[in-house]
Formats: C-alpha cells, sequence, structure tokens
C-alpha cells in the first residue's frame, strides 16, 4: 500500500512509519516543515492546505497530527490550540480525500484517524464500548468535533476509522516518563480516590492495531485503541511501582491535583474511562500485551 502519514514525529508516528515500511509499504510523511527527505510533503493543515496530488494515488492515509495534551492548566488559548490542531488537520485530509476519490473513483482508500478514549467523558465504573455517548467535559467535546472532521471523507465513501486511543505505554511516553520518575523517587501513589479507569494500550499494539485495521475492510467507525483490561488508577500505580521496583505509599490527594491542573487533572486524572477494545478484538485483533504488568515491562525493557 502507499500510505500517507501525519504526525509521524511523534511517539506513535515516529514508531509507526518504520513498522510500516518493514511490512513493505510505501510512505509518505506529510510534514509543516520545509521537507528534508525525499519521504517528505510539505503541507499547511493551519490554513487547511495541501497539495491535491500528495493524496491522489494514496490508499490509506493515518492521520497522528495534534497539538499534545499536557498536564498544564487548559487556558483559553490553549483549549483553542488542542481543538483546531485535531480539526484542521483532519479536515484538510478528508477534503483532500473526497477529492481524491472524485478523480479516481474506483480505487479503495482508508482514513485512519486519530480521536482519543476521552470522547467518553468520566464513565466511572461502568464498562464503555464504541457505541456509548460521548461525554460534556471540554476533552469530550474536542473528540467529538475531531471526530466529526472526517466527514467529508466518509461522505466521499472513504472507509474511515476513528481510533479512540487510550494511554500509551512506553518507555518515551510522557506518562511513563514523569511517574516513572516520581516512583523512583519513591514518593508515588494513588492519585485522588485512585477508583478513576485508567484505559492503557502498550506502544507494540497501539502500532499493531494500526496496521490491522489498514486492511480490517469489515471495520469502520469508532473503534476503542484500549488494552483488554483497564484497570482502576490505584492498580495502574501499584503495577508501575512494581515495574521499577518501588513502593507507591504517598497518595497524592485530589484538592492537590485540582488546584494545580485545573481541568486538566479534573477530565484527565481524577476521571477516567473503563474503556474495552470491542470492536477490535471482535474483528479478531489479538493483543501482544493483554495485561499492564506485561505492557510495563516491556516498555521499561525497551531501548
Amino acid at each position: 500500500m502507499k500510505i500517507a502519514v501525519t504526525g509521524a514525529s511523534g511517539l506513535i508516528g515516529s514508531a509507526l512509519v518504520p513498522a510500516l515500511r518493514a511490512d513493505g509499504h510505501e510512505v509518505l510523511r506529510l510534514v509543516r516543515r520545509t521537507p528534508r527527505t525525499a519521504d517528505e510533503h510539505r503541507w499547511d493543515p493551519q490554513h487547511r492546505r495541501i497539495d491535491p496530488a500528495l493524496l491522489r494515488d494514496v490508499d490509506a492515509v493515518v492521520n497522528l497530527a495534534g497539538t499534545p495534551i499536557r498536564p498544564r492548566p487548559f487556558t483559553a488559548a490553549y483549549r483553542q490550540a488542542v481543538l483546531t490542531s485535531r480539526t484542521d488537520s483532519t479536515r484538510t485530509v478528508s477534503e483532500a480525500l473526497a477529492t481524491a476519490v472524485a478523480e479516481e473513483p474506483g480505487r479503495p482508500r482508508v482514513l485512519l484517524s486519530a480521536s482519543a478514549v476521552g470522547y467518553y467523558g468520566d464513565t466511572g465504573d461502568r464498562v464503555v464500548d464504541e457505541q456509548a455517548p460521548p461525554g460534556e467535559d471540554f476533552l469530550a467535546r474536542v473528540g467529538v468535533q475531531w471526530e466529526e472532521a472526517t466527514g467529508l471523507a466518509a461522505d466521499a465513501g472513504v472507509r474511515v476509522a476513528t481510533l479512540r486511543t487510550g494511554l500509551v505505554i512506553d518507555r518515551g511516553a510522557m506518562l511513563v516518563r514523569v511517574l516513572g520518575t516520581v516512583f523512583r523517587a519513591g514518593l508515588g501513589g494513588r492519585m485522588g480516590s485512585g477508583r478513576q479507569f485508567w484505559p492503557w494500550i502498550s506502544l507494540a499494539d497501539e502500532i499493531g492495531a494500526i496496521r490491522f485495521l489498514l486492511t480490517a475492510e469489515r471495520v469502520s467507525g469508532p473503534v476503542n485503541l484500549t488494552g483488554p483490561e483497564p484497570v482502576p488508577n490505584a492498580e495502574f500505580v501499584r503495577d508501575l511501582a512494581a515495574a521499577v521496583h518501588r513502593p507507591a505509599v504517598f497518595p497524592v490527594p485530589g484538592v492537590a491535583i485540582r488546584l494545580a491542573l485545573g481541568e486538566f487533572g479534573r477530565s484527565s486524572v481524577l476521571a477516567g474511562q473503563r474503556a474495552v477494545p470491542a470492536r477490535l478484538q471482535a474483528a479478531g485483533y489479538r493483543f501482544t500485551h493483554a495485561d499492564l504488568p506485561a505492557a510495563l515491562d516491556a516498555a521499561l525493557a525497551r531501548r
């Protein structure tokens, strides 16, 4: 296949591109800066600009572009950047794919477009699959608009799957880096009540699921990219502490998290989703890391 990837320099994209090439695919990387190599091509999602010829003969686009969600207060400017970086990039590739379909209507195409389990908002301990409705907080509203931005491609006949990804477990992931440092210092513990579910997925399975979905012709719409066993925060931090051989005895009060991080703390740390990969498993995907300890061990052992 000929595959275009946006967000190729991020955590997921930087692992996905070599994996796709190892599978024998031709990969184009869409970048916002001046291209440095023959496989890089300039686009400007902020102004909805892309050369239509870039996607004319591609079989698939994997859209991973978007400002990272970081542990910081959600200022008005940051909220705007989080939202528009996602919707602008998604609309840009969707429009370009719709144009490509109009010019060559018989060619099958697929768009795998990033989303997040934050789509569901805080769901408590209720098991959540892809049929669950969206939540009402800021990140949930972002998720709704992010996924709606694929509409032009879907209306043109492109097979679209939106990838509702959980917390990616990898040595290079911000979550693992920050919490790992805290736990190695012997200062870690549950956050808030510790009962909120944190849906996770290993980087290996995130990449594996994307590769699987590229050719899973019957799968479209939302797909939860999460491990099969989401765990409460208290269990998550206990497993992480065990993986770095440190205790988890210093809980962080919810009020401190809310005061320090505002809405990020409320929606991304103290809230959670017991999200399960129902559609992925029904389609036949087999997980490399089916439980959190295995995912953490693999992440912390990887160099």
